[in-house]
């Protein structure tokens, strides 16, 4: 299927047979005749959702960047768009939005960075061996001769029966970390094996958790020992954000952040290790047991970078369809209308990072969902769709509204959430992130059998997508969830199979992740992009007409939080 651009085609009528014409003349005002049929609930509509992605990503949006130009176009499009596809205002004050105050910090030149070792400095070059950014409120982040401690996989799971600090005091110090979780790597047999879930990433596993743990132990910086399989993604993915970082604005009483945090270059960690004696392959396999212990590193951590601080406001943008039955109960659709705005010129010149997969297919995606929900009979239980600020810099948005909701999260039935679909056409399978986690999994597998598909299990759990994208938030408050990202595995495609799902993710996340060639194409071909927008739609149609209040499987982290609220649902 050939995607065309959209023109005048918005003014023609899109029929049960999915043919193009003229819409009917209108009845004179003195017909007599029979009562006009309702005209039928439009289809999802590759034209509009490619239109859209266009528009969002275009240059004019420059990035889709948060507090400046970018986002004022971005939310006043994403407005228009909610209002012609039949939304009624969700945010606050009877409104479209939710303000959501940040700071935006800036690393700036000059800036210097080194390790004292054995009586030697050696610079670290930004952003080659070492990335950096800050989410503190400051606007100098100087740090002298720091000791520098290794402290494996940073983890704290007393239910698992883990601890990796071994009480060591980090206050000043350097945390040094290994990314994801210390059954990552392990062989068959080996004690850990499983423990923190085998190949499919864990919370503990995420770049956030340890920084947060850093930050809770007093360090005053953290490092991750960047290696691709284990983060998911290059070092190019690493430096997409240029030194620049965001956060909400925290009240006083709030834990701080680390003054600095960021990757260090797995060749450039490894010298630091053999300079202290240390081979970090056999620290790696140490760390995999739960007697590891810190290792002091033996050298001292210099920094002093002056930070461009300003305090900006964001936005999310919320709409809703109030429910004919019980209005006060929600299902939630969800997707960031953030990308990473202009940086370093490309090979070709290019500085806009557009984010058209990422994610603004996603929200072409969440606005034709709401246009047939808009287009049909209302819904029992209301419908809420919201395009989150800030997601690619820590689900920031999504964070500010779980902490100050505007829907209760014991109502909220369910949370949908949309976040970078594929383009290579219509495929045979609905990849499945976070096996295991709830009921929701059996809506997805009931869904895609009445399409003639099948569920395959996500092809990268060690990415931890689960908890990478803006459903996290909400999960973490006990709301089931359920997410639709091309990110998580090869499709099956109907043209070429696995092996044509695996060339286009490679090829995606290798060289477009972030970067400036994640751009709009005419030549998409959104097949497969209707197909998941389609299920999404099946999915909260039938919960928006229903009683049924999935569960989180008892085995999840999630069980307890949703129980705590059991009897605010009926």
């Amino acid at each position: 299927m050939r995607v065309w651009r959209l023109a005048a085609a918005l003014s023609l009528a899109i029929v049960g047979n999915g043919c193009v014409t003229a819409p009917p003349p209108p009845l004179p005002a003195d017909h007599n005749g029979p009562p006009a049929v309702p005209p039928p609930v439009p289809q999802i509509s590759a034209e509009r959702m490619s239109e859209i992605t266009r528009v969002l990503a275009s240059d004019e949006f420059q990035g889709r960047s948060m507090g400046g130009e970018g986002e004022a176009k971005t939310v006043a499009y994403l407005i228009d768009q909610f209002k012609q596809a039949g939304l009624e205002p969700g945010g606050e004050n009877g409104g479209w939005t939710q303000t959501v105050p940040m700071i935006r910090t800036k690393l700036q030149e000059p800036m210097t960075f080194s390790v004292r070792q054995g009586g030697k400095t050696l610079p670290l070059k930004f952003p080659d061996d070492i990335y950096l950014s800050t989410v503190r409120d400051t606007e100098q982040a100087k740090i002298v001769n720091a000791p520098m401690v290794f402290v494996g996989y940073g983890v704290t799971a007393p239910e698992r029966g883990w601890d990796d600090f071994k009480g060591v005091d980090l206050h000043g110090k350097v945390a040094v970390f290994l990314v994801n979780d210390p059954d990552f790597e392990a062989a068959a047999g080996d004690p850990v094996a499983g423990k923190f879930g085998g190949q499919a990433m864990t919370f503990y596993g995420r770049w956030v958790y340890k920084f947060e743990e850093a930050a809770r132990r007093g360090a005053i910086a953290a490092l991750i020992v960047h290696d691709t399989p284990g983060a998911g993604y290059g070092w190019n993915v690493v430096q997409s954000a240029s030194g620049e970082n965001f956060n909400i604005v925290l009240p006083p009483e709030a834990q701080q952040p680390v003054l600095l945090q960021g990757w260090i270059q797995g060749s450039v960690a490894a010298e630091m290790f053999k300079r202290a004696g240390y081979d970090l392959a056999e620290l790696r396999k140490k760390a995999r047991t739960a007697e590891f212990r810190p290792v002091d590193l033996k050298a001292t951590f210099s920094a002093s970078v002056s930070v461009q601080l300003e305090r900006i406001t964001s936005h999310n943008v919320l709409g809703k369809l109030t429910g004919s039955k019980y209005p006060n109960e929600t299902v939630s659709y969800g997707g960031h209308w953030d990308a990473y705005g202009i940086g370093p010129a490309d090979a070709q010149g290019r500085t806009v990072r557009p984010g058209a997969a990422d994610d603004a297919l996603g929200l072409a995606a969440m606005i034709e969902i709401a246009r047939k929900f808009a287009a049909g009979p209302r819904p029992e239980r209301t419908l809420v769709f919201a395009a989150w600020t800030s997601e690619e810099r820590g689900l920031l948005g999504s964070e500010y509204y779980a902490q100050h909701p505007l829907y209760p999260h014991e109502t909220m039935v369910a949370n949908l959430t949309l976040d970078t679909l594929q383009f290579a056409g219509p495929v045979k399978d609905v990849v499945l992130i976070g096996k295991g986690q709830s009921e929701m999994e059996q809506l997805l597998a009931e869904g895609a059998q009445a399409q003639g598909r099948y569920v395959t299990p996500e092809g990268h759990p060690e990415r931890g997508l689960f908890y990478r994208a803006d459903h996290f938030t909400l999960a973490k408050r006990g709301v089931p969830v359920l997410l639709n990202m091309a990110l998580a595995g090869a499709y099956d495609l109907q043209a070429g199979g696995r092996e044509a799902g695996e060339r286009w993710l490679s090829e995606f996340t290798g060289k477009c992740y972030h970067q400036t060639c994640d751009a709009w194409s005419a030549d998409w071909n959104l097949g497969g992009a209707v197909q998941e927008t389609e299920l999404f739609y099946d999915i909260g149609e039938r919960l928006a007409n229903s009683r049924r209040w999935p569960q989180w499987l008892p085995s999840s982290e999630f069980a307890k939080v949703r129980e705590q609220s059991a009897s605010a649902r009926k």
